[in-house]
């Protein structure tokens, strides 16, 4: 297993198994798991979504478990599979969410007669979305449980597209349903943190037969492995308001994308808020956040077969993705 960075307190939530069992939810604690679905109710549970849907229940005696590892019979993590821990209902995503992002995409789709200079557009660029994080409203669309893989899973690319690219994300978790909730009471509403990697087909992105129609997320963003997720369900009280997370993402070595979330436009509790004006928000649903700048569109450097990302979001741990071509198919989609 990946030697990458570790989760902050006491404890954390995952999906696991052994190569020939199936997965089990576990309480890890020090390297160790305990496999819940063997304890009594309400952790005797068959997945991490039922112990989210009993959240107020199961965190007290999760506590209580991860005090006490002298008890039970704990595994060695090293031994494990690691799956994406939870399985959502619903997926939610949000897009331009990172002002410096935002304002690096901005000046590059500058009109060709935009006769600003690159000062003078800057700066207008920097006004426009400090007038959006205070007047207007975040951009959250869908996704498909279906994407969802494990943290250190192979990102399969489709030998359809050459532009894949990356998009690292911190990950909310809901416990508590949510419906029309107001930004202050929407943090209460998240059980848990963690990483999601929002993989994108960029030239599947916009199609041109649909015209003014849009953008076609569902073919860029939900294919089978497009979304690494994991490794830990960190409990939100161990992380607090999420600010100020360091967002890192390094492929084969190199720092790609590096942010703090202090430089989200709209931040956890408002995209949660927003989201859930039209959308009942249920437990073990995600929403990711938005990812910050220095995506592979950026660096005029998409992901190729044999690449390697590292990332991590401070207190949540880390992934490892190796990057494999798909073998040839006559079908595409």
């Amino acid at each position: 297993m990946p030697e990458l960075a570790s989760y902050v307190g006491p404890f954390a939530l995952g999906t696991f198994s052994f190569a020939d069992t199936a997965p089990f939810p576990g309480l890890i604690v020090d390297g160790l798991v305990l496999d819940l679905s063997t304890l009594p109710a309400p952790l005797g549970a068959p997945t991490t979504r039922a112990l989210l849907e009993d959240w107020d229940r199961a965190l007290p005696i999760l506590r209580r478990l991860a005090a006490r590892p002298d008890q039970g019979t704990w595994l060695p993590l090293a031994r494990l599979r690691v799956h994406p821990p939870v399985e959502p209902r619903q997926i939610l995503q949000a897009g331009a969410n990172y002002r410096t992002h935002v304002i690096e995409l901005t000046l590059v789709h500058r009109a060709a007669d935009d006769s600003r200079t690159e000062a003078e557009a800057r700066t207008a660029a920097h006004a426009e979305v400090d007038r959006r994080a205070a007047e207007g409203e975040p951009y959250v669309f869908t996704g498909l449980p279906s994407s969802l893989t494990g943290p250190y899973d192979d990102l399969p690319l489709p030998d359809w597209t050459e532009q894949v690219d990356w998009e690292l994300e911190l990950c909310a978790v809901i416990a508590r349903p949510a419906y029309r909730v107001a930004p202050e009471e929407a943090l209460d509403h998240i059980g848990a943190y963690t990483i999601a990697n929002d993989i994108t087909a960029r030239d599947a992105v916009f199609r041109a037969d649909l015209g003014p129609i849009g953008v076609d997320w569902r073919r860029g963003k939900n294919l089978p492995g497009f979304t690494p997720l994991g490794p830990y369900l960190v409990p939100a009280d161990h992380i607090g308001v999420p600010d100020d997370l360091r967002v890192t993402l390094r492929l084969n070595g190199e720092v790609k994308q590096d942010e703090s979330t202090k430089d989200m436009l709209f931040d956890v509790a408002r995209l949660v808020s927003y989201a859930s004006q039209t959308t009942q928000l249920l437990p073990g649903d995600l929403l990711l956040t938005g990812s910050p700048a220095g995506n592979g569109i950026h660096w005029g450097r998409l992901l190729r077969d044999g690449d390697v990302m590292e990332s991590t979001i401070s207190g949540l741990g880390g992934q490892r993705t190796r990057c494999v071509a798909e073998q040839h198919r006559k079908d595409t989609p």
